[in-house]
Formats: C-alpha cells, sequence, structure tokens
C-alpha cells in the first residue's frame, strides 16, 4: 500500500514521501479500514516540526482520523462488518491507504456524509464535545469564548455552543473568517490582529468576563485568558498553536508566556484550567472515545454538527497540505483523499 511518511522533521515541502509499505496486521479489537480520506491536524504540523514528543520515531506515518470502508475486523469485534462506511480515531498510521485502530474508535457514518466531513467528526468533534460536554457542561445564557473559531474544532464548539444557546464570543485572524464566524452565529467575533481579545472581553462583558474559554492557541493566549474569565470561569486548553514556527527561543518564550499558577489563583476567584490531550484519552479509556464518537454522530444526524471541509488534497500535495494547515489559510477541516 502508499502511505505518506515523514521522512525527517522541518519543512512540509521536503518532509514527506510517498512509499510503498506493508499493509498493516490488525489484533482481535481491532479493525482494518480501507482509507478513502484522512484529515490533517495541528498535532500533525508540531510532529513535523519535531515539537510532539508523543509521535513516532523517523520514518513515521501520521495521522489521528481517518474515514472508508472497513477491509477485516478481528475475532473480538461484533458490532462491525467489512463493507461498513466509517470514521476512526487513529493512534497514528493514517496517512496510509489502509490504517489499523481499535474498534471502540471506530463507528459507522451516514451515507448522507461525504468522506471528507467525515474525518472531521474524529478527533475535531471527539475533541469539541470531550471539551465542552464532559468536561466541561455548557448551559443555556453561558457566556463562551472560542479561540480560532475558523478552525476545525473551534467550529465544532461553536456549533454546539449555539446548541446549547450559549452567548459566543470568538477569534480569528483574518476579515474572511470573522465573516465565516458571523455566517455560524458567532455574536461578537474578534480579529485577534486588529484587537486585543482581553479588553474586548472585558469591554463585551461589562469586566464581568466569560464562564467558559476553549484555547488552543497556547503561550500569552492563556494567561489572558485566565485574566479573563468571570467568577466560577473554566478555560479548557487544548492546543498550543502559539509553539509552532517557531525558533528554540520563541518556543522558550511561547512556554513562559502560559503563565506560572499556585493553587490559591484558581481557589480564590474560583476558576479553573483544564487540559485536553485526546490521544491520552484515546489511550487509557477507549470507552470515553467510543461514547464520544456515537455522541457526535447523533449530534451530526441531527444536523447540530455540520463538519465545514475547507480543503480537500491529494495524497502526493501531503506537503502543501500541511503549509496550508500552518499558516493559518485553513476554515475548517483540511482533507487528504487518496
Amino acid at each position: 500500500m502508499r502511505a505518506a511518511v515523514l521522512v525527517k522533521n522541518g519543512a512540509a515541502a521536503t518532509a514527506f514521501q510517498i512509499r510503498e509499505v506493508p499493509v498493516p496486521t490488525f489484533k482481535a479489537d481491532e479493525v482494518l479500514i480501507k482509507v478513502a480520506a484522512f484529515g490533517l491536524n495541528f498535532a500533525d504540523v508540531m510532529a513535523r516540526q519535531g515539537m510532539y514528543k508523543e509521535a513516532p520515531p523517523l520514518p513515521a506515518i501520521l495521522g489521528y482520523d481517518v474515514a472508508g470502508y472497513i477491509e477485516a475486523v478481528g475475532e473480538n469485534v461484533t458490532h462491525l462488518k467489512a463493507g461498513d462506511q466509517v470514521v476512526a480515531m487513529t493512534r497514528f498510521g493514517g496517512y496510509a491507504e489502509y490504517a489499523v485502530t481499535n474498534a471502540s474508535a471506530t463507528t459507522i457514518i451516514p451515507a448522507s456524509l461525504s468522506m471528507a466531513q467525515a474525518t472531521a467528526l474524529a478527533t475535531q468533534y471527539c475533541t469539541a464535545y470531550f471539551a465542552a460536554a464532559e468536561m466541561v457542561q455548557l448551559h443555556k445564557g453561558d457566556t463562551v469564548l472560542i479561540q480560532s473559531g475558523a478552525g476545525g474544532v473551534g467550529t465544532a464548539l461553536i456549533q454546539f455552543a449555539k446548541y446549547k444557546e450559549c452567548k459566543i464570543f470568538s477569534t480569528a485572524g483574518s476579515n474572511t473568517k470573522i465573516n465565516y464566524l458571523q455566517s455560524i452565529g458567532v455574536h461578537h467575533p474578534i480579529n485577534y490582529n486588529t484587537q486585543d481579545f482581553e479588553k474586548e472581553i472585558l469591554k463585551l462583558t461589562g469586566k464581568k468576563g466569560v464562564d467558559v474559554i476553549f484555547d488552543a492557541v497556547g503561550g500569552s493566549s492563556v494567561k489572558k485568558g485566565f485574566r479573563s474569565l468571570a467568577a466560577g470561569g473554566r478555560l479548557v486548553c487544548y492546543g498550543a498553536a502559539a509553539m509552532t514556527d517557531k525558533n528554540i527561543f520563541g518556543k522558550i518564550g511561547a512556554a513562559i508566556g502560559f503563565g506560572f499558577y499556585h493553587p490559591l489563583m484558581f481557589m480564590m476567584p474560583s476558576k479553573a484550567i483544564i487540559g485536553v490531550n485526546m490521544l491520552r484519552i484515546a489511550d487509557e479509556k477507549p470507552g470515553v472515545i467510543q461514547r464520544c464518537l456515537a455522541a457526535v454522530v447523533q449530534l451530526t444526524n441531527q444536523g447540530i454538527f455540520t463538519p465545514a471541509v475547507s480543503k480537500v488534497f491529494p495524497a502526493t500535495a501531503i506537503g502543501e497540505a500541511h503549509e496550508y494547515l500552518a499558516t493559518r489559510q485553513s476554515i475548517g477541516k483540511v482533507v487528504i483523499e487518496w
């Protein structure tokens, strides 16, 4: 089979090669999927840059989410069969024509959903659902700030917050993305290149702050976000985009920018910072992933979740796709098709 193999860290244009590799074997609790499409995530960009410590050693096949058809199932798998159209989260290995994953991280998708759309349901929509429905419970009337709202997870979070009838604030870095945020229901879009989101939040909320912040940026965005929380507020961190495309000094600066915290800083104002790493959850709590996937598909069938696809690339353009995502040109999911 063909795979887009990460052969060296660094520039997207030279980091990957399309290679012939063996079809992976599967165990009793696993499934083999013939991949029609796979998605890109910011964790992939960080892995390419050598910044994701859990990435496999080079040469490596990255990839966390795939859509396609069940080719074969392990002997313990009863809820899936060959031919089923599915979406799945993968523990790497998704950048290939065939991928293996645990059956609990795989679910059937409706035929009405395109393969490109389906890729967004695994990592990005599951991340959004886990963050907003399990780590934080959104309620009607809550004020919510969603950083990087035009991205895949950001879009999912906005759709879920809208479903929960929250007042939604969201950031983006261009007028095109600001218009997109308005079109999907954001009440107060904020251009982070021309506005300071902390000042805007305090102004728009009468200095009260917001109830929940979802942050994929990291760095100083977290520290400013913590100051922007109302009493009882929760800041959910699920990414560190601020640390990509920086030299060592920039990365150190971004890491320091997160801030340093003491328990009293959480207890006295009644605020919380919550970290989300879906790869770790998938490794240690596969039942949670199964539950989240089922919920995400159900919400999609109800029309509450509508995955947005930014652009679809052929596998031979994997470097171009990585650059497109890393330079924040995308609105919604970036997808690769074989």
